[in-house]
Parts: C-alpha cells; sequence; structure tokens
C-alpha cells in the first residue's frame, strides 16, 4: 500500500469513530504526518470520494480547518432504525432543544420548565460541547454553541434556528 493510501486510510478511521469535527493538526497525527498542509489535501481527497451522490456518508469541511464525517441528513430516519444506542436520551434531547428554541435562557428557567433533571443534562451538553453558559448574577444563562450547530446542521443564528426548529415540526410542551 502506498504512504498516501495509508495515511488516507488513518484519516478516514479518525473521522470515522471520532464522532465531531478534527482539526488539520489532529489528522495529520492521526495519518503520522508532520505536514497539515498534507493531511488536508489527503481528506479533501477523501471527501471526494465520500461526496458522491451514491453515498450516504458525507465529510464535511467547516471553518476553521476542521473536517467531520456523517451521515447525509437524507438517510437519518433510515439509519435510525438501526442505530444501536441515541447519542442523547429523549429527555435530555428535550432540555437541548428547550435551550436552542428560548437562548439565551437562565438554568432557573430551564429547571421550571423541564423539572431538576435539567442539571444533569446540562453538565452532559456542556460536556459534549453543545451549550454554553455565562454566569449571571445567582443563576446562568445559557446558550447553543457553533459545535451544537454544525453537529445538527442548523443555523447558528437563534432566530434562524427557531425557524429552522419550527419548519423540522419541534414543538416544544
Amino acid at each position: 500500500m502506498s504512504d498516501d493510501v495509508e495515511s488516507k486510510a488513518k484519516i478516514e478511521a479518525a473521522l470515522y469513530v471520532s464522532g465531531r469535527p478534527l482539526t488539520a493538526e489532529e489528522l495529520a497525527k492521526a495519518a503520522e504526518l508532520t505536514s497539515k498542509r498534507k493531511a488536508v489535501a489527503l481528506t479533501r481527497s477523501l471527501m471526494q470520494f465520500y461526496n458522491s451522490p451514491e453515498r450516504a456518508i458525507q465529510i464535511v469541511e467547516y471553518s476553521g480547518g476542521r473536517f467531520a464525517m456523517q451521515l447525509k441528513p437524507q438517510y437519518s430516519k433510515v439509519a435510525k432504525r438501526f442505530s444501536m444506542k441515541p447519542l442523547l436520551s429523549q429527555s435530555t434531547l428535550k432540555t437541548l432543544t428547550y435551550i436552542a428554541f428560548f437562548q439565551p435562557i437562565t438554568s432557573q428557567d430551564l429547571a421550571e420548565k423541564r423539572g431538576p433533571q435539567v442539571y444533569q443534562h446540562i453538565k452532559q451538553l456542556k460536556q459534549m460541547g453543545f451549550i454554553e453558559g455565562e454566569p449571571s448574577g445567582k443563576t446562568t444563562v445559557y446558550k447553543t454553541t457553533a459545535t451544537f450547530s454544525e453537529y445538527f446542521g442548523l443555523s447558528p443564528d437563534p432566530e434562524r434556528l427557531k425557524r429552522e426548529l419550527k419548519s423540522r415540526g419541534v414543538k416544544l410542551r
């Protein structure tokens, strides 16, 4: 196997298992390359292969030279039926939806709407990088992050995000 083929395979493996966007530095490390530029070039070559219409998987390039492997949106319903374990529980996902829809929102408002379990959800969502909080008096104000927008394919603009959630049929009770 040629060096480039081996390096591409290592990049592909890293993207496949990471579950998040990887930087050029991380991709170079995975491929055991000293050149970030070479790692990016090889990743873009992989993109051409994966992003063809006959594939369900795609590689996306984000700002800052980060890359992620993900399922194309049109295949998410079929894949969901076969997935073993969801990324987030229904309850945590609902808390994330509340934060996205009502941001900026205080932890106190979240607890009133969602109950005391919201604090565990917040902890998990912060660890995943989907939300960030800023202290405000005795409470914390939460909003979604760029990681959230990238992962779910939603706009980082809060007003546009709300419209996108409504168009996807999100209803909050």
